[in-house]
């Protein structure tokens, strides 16, 4: 990332830039660095349509700051480094807070295509580590979104924060087919970073681990690439790795109202700190590709409920044709099955329920089998979790269970933009 400072270069959040705790973690936390590199990762890229028409995409920048946090409803970008942290042994609410500030100032650098401090990569005394790792030197900030959330586990006595928790966030509960990896699983902290350049959202990651050195580590991560929702009207639809088009009924941005309903939460929610937040859920899938790659393309329509060369319902239409659940065949039987994932997930079929979501394909090699090790990074948010534990529970009955494996999960509230001066989820702490 270029050091050029200009009157877009970020506000720093307090005084002195990055605290000294983490300019010590920038100097030697180069081993937890490489935890990063090791766990995998996922960046999300975002455009909007004027950038779309008149920018480099490469060159497009969202501001950190704002009411909402970026990485919601800012187009969707082509890759995702999604990280979860655990806060270290011995650390107090002074450390939480330091923390936060810490990456704040970094994040809000960092998306507007800066280094992470002033004097960067290679900018400081030789005879020290550099503040920044390097690998982002001459990208632009290509989409660079930083999204921060909370875990239930971060709310207990260690930071005084137990009386602030949201009665909504708790641990996800069991799901039929769960087959849950503890070690891939939850987390204190949770940081999305989507971006257009795999190497600028491993680069985020990177660093914000080594500035959180002897406060957070990582406790897992994930790569992600080619987006499987849409946020923005004039994207078109992407396709998951079962080759369907994904998230066509997706919550658009410009859709500010069913927004407000299903994915922000109101002034007159609990707590008063998550007004203009949401709650974030992770959901690692893994998909058995073999055998799904065995089965006959009709079974393959009728579990999806959609035509998988068109994407339209099997109701007929095009793909933006709302699904007629009771179109029936000459035979008289549904042409939507009842447990195709479409019919068991729609709004229709759930009393209205809507979530945002914004996944992201994965491909982490293969298994001990020879099998591929790949599947569905699924991230939604939503304002309240309940959404979510409801659609998932409308879906045990789904026909695509059998192709499917629950292996990670995680629930983290999502707090509202920071504004320029202040540092993300300040609101907790007053």
């Amino acid at each position: 990332m270029d050091e050029t400072p200009d009157d877009d270069a970020p506000t720093p959040d307090h005084a002195t830039g990055v605290s000294r705790r983490g300019l010590f973690g920038w100097a030697v936390g180069a081993g937890a660095a490489g935890l990063v590199m090791g766990a995998g990762g996922g960046v999300v890229a975002q455009r909007t349509a004027a950038a779309a028409t008149s920018v480099d995409p490469a060159a497009t920048a969202y501001d950190f700051y704002g009411t909402h946090q970026a990485g919601i409803t800012t187009p969707v970008q082509e890759h995702l480094h999604f990280a979860a942290f655990d806060m270290m042994a011995r650390t107090d609410r002074d450390d939480l807070i330091s923390l936060l500030q810490d990456w704040t100032y970094a994040s809000a650098r960092m998306s507007q295509g800066l280094e992470v401090s002033a004097t960067g990569a290679v900018g400081g005394s030789p005879e020290a580590p550099p503040d920044d790792t390097g690998e982002a030197q001459g990208l632009a900030a290509n989409g660079l979104t930083i999204t921060f959330g909370f875990g239930p586990s971060l709310f207990d006595d260690r930071y005084g924060l137990a009386g602030a928790r949201p009665t909504a966030l708790e641990r996800l509960p069991a799901f039929l087919g769960d087959d849950l990896d503890p070690a891939a699983s939850d987390g204190d902290l949770c940081v999305q970073v989507c971006a257009d350049d795999p190497q600028v959202a491993v680069h985020a990651i990177r660093n914000l681990s080594r500035i959180a050195f002897g406060r957070a580590r990582i406790r897992w991560s994930q790569l992600g690439y080619g987006r499987t929702s849409r946020t923005t009207t004039g994207a078109a639809t992407p396709r998951n790795l079962f080759g369907y088009k994904d998230g066509t009924a997706n919550i658009l941005a410009d859709d500010t109202a069913a927004l407000d309903e299903n994915v922000w939460v109101a002034a007159g929610d609990e707590p008063a700190w998550m007004a203009g937040g949401s709650y974030l859920v992770a959901r690692k899938i893994a998909m058995i590709i073999e055998t799904w790659d065995r089965v006959r393309l009709s079974e393959q329509d009728r579990i999806v409920g959609r035509d998988k060369g068109r994407g339209a319902p099997l109701s007929g239409g095009d793909e933006f044709t709302e699904p007629d659940f009771s179109a029936t065949d000459a035979a008289g039987a549904p042409r939507i099955d009842r447990t195709s994932h479409v019919h068991l997930a729609h709004p229709d079929n759930n009393g209205g329920i809507r979530i945002l979501r914004r996944g992201y394909n994965f491909v982490d090699g293969n298994t001990d089998l020879g099998r591929l090790d790949a599947g569905l990074f699924f991230l939604s948010f939503q304002r309240s979790p309940e959404q979510f534990v409801t659609l998932q529970r409308a879906l045990s009955t789904d026909a695509m269970r059998e192709y499917i494996r629950h292996v990670g999960s995680g629930l983290w509230a999502v707090p509202p933009g920071a504004s320029r001066g202040s540092y993300v989820g300040a609101g907790l702490f007053t």
